[in-house]
């Protein structure tokens, strides 16, 4: 059984904390609130006190640990790596523990850890869309026409009645000799946005790939992380190891930066060794680019009327130095005239169960893209995660823009279906 590192786990990183105030400059939360407690440093040094007895769980604390991304800019900036993200996480693991999860975690956990809720959700959603959603005039994006609270003219996007399990077979037999590819899909790609899941199965295909999608993964636990529910993480990561043992895998191929973080990066620091597992996870832009996709597509001739395209980082990706293979991607394809944006790199405000408590400010963190999205006269911007996909538009719709958020994949399969 896989096990969540606890609070006093990282007591020896917590006092390398020297307090420098790099973290600073890089922390979205606190450069739209400007508070020392949403600053890294800030949360490390409620962290010591924790350890060290001095303050409780209490709600001014609960305050601070909840305005955190996990995003993970300040430990890419860190001198001494503090990875302040893995602490906020046990924090919060330390507050469910002791007060149990919050109306919103509680609703986050049933549905993450039941497949046939989500899917009778999905498919549900999908058939009363009409009701609960209008279309958002002018734009890429649908409007809850009964907004929450929370989240007050969150746009959304459609919802499909076929998930990606009803649209793709478990196993594609590929070409002899070559490597068979476990795919790791995750909750948005599988329930949300199941045709990028389409194109990357048929890219795999195409190139003669063996493709295992297995019905019992599970999602990677990234948004359970983000709400402090450290049983779900757990049992998550165990349904998720178990189900890619079924079948022998070379790889397994992750078109989601949450996934590749949570079930690539996240595992790795559990209790309990998944390394054979972990060891095989790889983005698909790594994996195409390694397997020479890249330079096949470079020789194709490029299309007279272009999309002008622009990128946005997901934290995931950036966090673990992926920046450069997904602009080569789309540099080399031929329908794509690639420009490179101010601010690619900073967070679009998501942060797993972020914007549901503190949609406002999410919304503020994202807004600091649009300046940079505008200058850039894309037409596009591409990304590699769903849920920064998701965001991306709310942001654009909100700015009034006309700019369309897209996965990388879906300007991938447009070039190779024209070919």
């Amino acid at each position: 059984m896989y096990k969540n590192k606890k609070l006093k786990d990282f007591e020896k990183v917590i006092r390398e904390c020297v307090k420098c105030g790099v973290c600073q400059a890089h922390c979205p939360t606190y450069l739209v609130g400007k508070r020392e407690g949403a600053v890294a440093r800030g949360k490390i040094s409620l962290a010591a006190a924790l350890l060290d007895g001095e303050i409780g769980l209490d709600e001014r604390l609960q305050e601070d640990i909840s305005m955190c991304l996990m995003c993970g800019s300040c430990v890419e900036k860190c001198p001494n790596k503090v990875p302040t993200h893995e602490i906020v996480g046990a924090i919060r693991r330390g507050i469910t523990e002791q007060q149990g999860l919050s109306l919103v975690g509680r609703g986050v956990s049933a549905l993450l850890g039941s497949g046939p809720l989500m899917k009778t959700l999905s498919k549900g959603g999908a058939l009363l869309s009409p009701l609960v959603l209008k279309k958002v005039p002018e734009s890429s994006g649908l409007r809850l026409r009964f907004p929450s609270p929370l989240m007050k003219d969150r746009t959304v996007p459609q919802i499909a009645f076929r998930n990606l399990f009803d649209r793709v077979p478990e196993y594609t037999e590929g070409r002899p000799a070559k490597p068979v590819i476990g795919f790791f899909a995750g909750c948005s790609i599988t329930y949300a946005y199941p045709e990028i899941g389409e194109y990357m199965v048929n890219i795999l295909k195409a190139m003669g790939f063996s493709i295992y999608l297995p019905r019992e993964q599970k999602c990677c636990g990234i948004p359970a992380l983000s709400s402090g529910d450290g049983k779900l993480v757990e049992e998550l990561a165990e349904a998720n190891v178990k189900a890619f043992q079924k079948r022998e895998v070379d790889y397994i191929i992750t078109a989601c930066a949450s996934c590749n973080g949570g079930i690539g990066e996240y595992y790795k620091t559990m209790k309990g060794d998944c390394s054979e597992f972990t060891g095989k996870v790889i983005d698909f832009s790594v994996f195409l680019e390694q397997e020479g996709l890249f330079a096949q597509l470079a020789e194709m001739k490029k299309w007279q009327q272009r999309k002008r395209v622009t990128y946005h980082d997901p934290c995931h990706l950036k966090i673990q130095g992926i920046t450069r293979p997904p602009r080569e991607l789309l540099k080399s394809l031929p329908n794509v005239e690639f420009v490179e944006m101010e601010r690619a790199n900073s967070c679009c405000g998501l942060g797993g169960t972020f914007s549901v408590y503190h949609y406002e400010e999410s919304k503020a963190i994202g807004a600091r893209k649009v300046a940079g999205l505008i200058e850039s006269k894309a037409a596009y911007i591409a990304t590699a995660c769903p849920g920064c996909i998701m965001q991306l538009q709310d942001i654009i719709n909100h700015a009034g823009l006309t700019v369309k958020s897209v996965h990388i994949l879906e300007l991938l399969a447009e070039a190779l279906a024209e070919q």
